[in-house]
């Protein structure tokens, strides 16, 4: 069941309250649209809200003359059922006016000032550009603004979207001119096409971000036409490579929030999540591992606007359950829990167990173990030809290979095992080379 209370955009949803205040934008639930064809248009946006979306970020608008897109846009790369896994577009920013966006936008965010509105901006990196920009923006009474500094095909080679994302100067710069011509709270966008996320984090912080919203999409080809030789999606006889999203992208997504959330600098940075949102359970994830807010794309272009009822269902009777109140009760509750692999305790130990009562015998995790990993589990065959599976403890080293590949769920448990050892760290530890090279050192 849900209900707002009044027009301060807080929303409780089976007695748990999701409304959320993120770098001082106001929204009732967590659950945004990112800036993508699903929030091109006022018609766009107000069906979502209607459907219940806690915000928008309006596709990103540019200067005049607009953009113009190519035919077709869109790939996938598919699992066995033909389920989408990843997405793949080439797209560009708005191919509509910066006049009949703006107009729309003042009407949207009148309709429904509960709601939050946040315009996603891309123009050229020279300060009119942006002077110019920012306050016909302000005037529409949008909550704030995105910078789009990730986009990875088509505008980098005109010195916009990832081409300003990955110069952490270049960040910096642009943000300040948006902190110096507009009042109002400024998201950073950043790009995942980069070697270390905390480095465009700390530029958009230095020059005053009010936030950071990550990741944008990846560069890719998901697949080839391989009788035409030419990759998809295809214009013409030719293709490019283009803007990877979807469930796929969601490990690398979180762990670059995670990265930003649990960086000193950066740690009280706000976060909006982005990438293979397509659940409750990934919303949660996001927000445990620092998010203030997550943003939808692929999920709603793939499933309709709807799918955000099932969002706020699943997450508030999680949250209910677990006795979170509200998002900020856990938001960054597992960013301590995460670390650097040197940090780890050496001395801890987990092996596999099969419960024999839900195995199926198919053999998966015997094939794999004995075939990838460390021949721990034991084939048994009875003399009637019946086979059992066993784990050898004393050669299991507590991989998960044989968890991951068997295909029934809570069959095989990793159960940790009591070592009489105290924690120690790769850095304490004896085998470590490097260690017993700086005590030399000394």
């Amino acid at each position: 069941m849900s209900a707002f209370t009044n027009e301060s955009s807080r929303e409780l949803v089976n007695g748990v309250d999701l409304s959320v205040d993120f770098a001082g934008i106001r929204a009732p639930n967590p659950f945004w649209l990112a800036s993508a064809p699903p929030t091109d248009k006022a018609y766009n946006v107000v069906r979502a809200y209607e459907a219940g979306w806690g915000g928008v970020v309006w596709k990103t608008l540019g200067e005049d003359p607009p953009a113009v897109n190519v035919s077709s846009r869109y790939s996938a790369h598919f699992g066995k059922n033909r389920e989408v896994l990843g997405f793949n577009n080439i797209e560009l920013i708005t191919d509509r006016s910066l006049a009949i966006n703006l107009r729309e936008i003042t009407e949207v965010k009148k309709a429904w000032p509960d709601r939050a509105l946040i315009v996603s901006l891309m123009v050229p990196c020279e300060e009119a550009a942006w002077r110019h920009i920012l306050p016909l923006v302000e005037a529409t009474g949008a909550d704030g603004i995105e910078l789009n500094l990730g986009c990875p095909h088509g505008m980098p080679e005109r010195g916009m979207g990832a081409a300003v994302g990955q110069n952490p100067d270049l960040i910096e710069k642009v943000t300040r001119w948006c902190k110096q011509y507009y009042s109002r709270p400024v998201i950073v966008k950043l790009t995942p096409n980069i070697t270390d996320i905390r480095a465009p984090a700390q530029a958009a912080l230095r020059g005053g971000a009010d936030a950071v919203s990550l990741i944008n999409t990846i560069n890719s080809i998901t697949s080839l036409d391989l009788d035409a030789m030419v990759a998809r999606p295809t214009v013409g006889s030719q293709s490019t490579h283009g803007g990877y999203c979807g469930s796929a992208v969601k490990p690398i997504a979180m762990n670059m929030v995670a990265e930003i959330a649990r960086d000193a600098p950066t740690r009280s940075l706000p976060i909006s999540g982005i990438g293979g949102v397509s659940n409750w359970r990934d919303a949660a994830e996001f927000i445990a591992l620092g998010a203030g807010s997550v943003q939808v794309c692929t999920a709603a272009m793939l499933h309709g606007f709807r799918i955000v009822e099932e969002m706020k269902d699943g997450l508030s009777r999680w949250m209910a359950e677990k006795g979170y109140d509200s998002i900020e009760a856990f938001s960054g509750r597992a960013v301590g829990n995460t670390t650097d692999w040197k940090h780890l305790d050496m001395n801890f130990k987990t092996i596999a167990h099969i419960d024999q009562d839900k195995c199926i015998q198919c053999g998966r995790c015997y094939i794999a173990c004995e075939d990838t990993s460390h021949q721990s589990i034991a084939k048994l065959v009875d003399v009637g030809g019946a086979r059992r599976y066993e784990v050898i403890e004393e050669e299991c080293v507590g991989c998960n290979l044989c968890q991951i590949t068997c295909p029934v769920q809570d069959c095989i448990s990793m159960l940790p095992q009591q070592t009489g050892k105290p924690y120690m760290s790769w850095e304490e530890d004896p085998r470590n080379p490097f260690r017993k090279r700086a005590a030399s050192a000394l």
